[in-house]
C-alpha cells in the first residue's frame, strides 16, 4: 500500500467542453469540484455527466496525477481545466493502464479496473494554455471501471495495486 493524497474532485453534471475549442467551453457552474463523492459500481460518480451512460460505463471516472500538471504553463491548472475526475498526488496513475486498483480515503476500498489512458486533446489549449494538451500527452490520466460501490473524499488516502494487467490472463 501506498500513501496518496486525493487533491481535488470534480462532478460535473454537464459536459461542458463539446464543440470546438475556438467556441470555448459550454456555460456551467465555474467550480464543480466537491469534498467527497458516492461512487457506483459500473456506473461511475452519482451525479457525475458520465454516470450510468452506456458509451461510457467502461471509463466512467477519470483520475490523474497531480504531479503532471502543467503549471509551467498555468500554475492555477486543476480539475477544473484538465476535466478529471479525480486528482491523485504522490502515485503515477498513468504507469496502472491495464491494472486493478483500489483507493481507500478511509469509508473502505473502492476497487477500478484502469481501463486505458485519458488523452488529452485540443481543449487543453484553451483551457490550460498554449502547448497543454502537448505537454499532457502520456500524463493525462486514466479511465477506470469502478468495480465496487464507496465513497472517495479529499485528504490522505491508501492506494494499491490489487492486480497488475499481467495479472489478467
Amino acid at each position: 500500500m501506498t500513501g496518496v493524497e486525493v487533491l481535488q474532485l470534480l462532478v460535473s453534471p454537464a459536459h461542458r467542453l463539446a464543440g470546438r475549442p475556438s467556441d470555448g467551453p459550454a456555460d456551467g457552474s465555474p467550480d464543480e469540484r466537491v469534498t467527497r463523492v458516492e461512487v457506483r459500481r459500473g456506473f461511475g460518480l452519482v451525479g457525475d455527466r458520465h454516470f450510468a451512460r452506456l458509451a461510457h460505463r467502461d471509463a466512467a471516472v477519470t483520475m490523474m496525477a497531480a504531479e503532471k500538471l502543467p503549471v509551467d504553463i498555468d500554475p492555477s491548472a486543476d480539475l477544473r481545466h484538465t476535466r478529471r475526475n479525480v486528482l491523485l498526488r504522490g502515485v503515477d496513475i498513468d504507469a496502472c493502464v491495464g491494472a486493478t486498483i483500489a483507493l481507500d480515503c478511509g469509508t473502505g476500498p473502492v476497487v477500478f479496473a484502469v481501463k486505458r489512458p485519458a488523452r488529452p486533446c485540443a481543449w487543453m489549449d484553451v483551457t490550460i494554455g498554449p502547448g497543454a494538451q502537448r505537454a499532457l500527452r502520456g500524463g493525462g490520466g486514466v479511465r477506470c471501471t469502478p468495480l465496487s460501490d464507496g465513497v472517495l473524499a479529499l485528504g490522505p488516502a491508501t492506494f494499491r495495486v490489487a492486480a497488475g494487467p499481467d495479472d489478467a490472463a
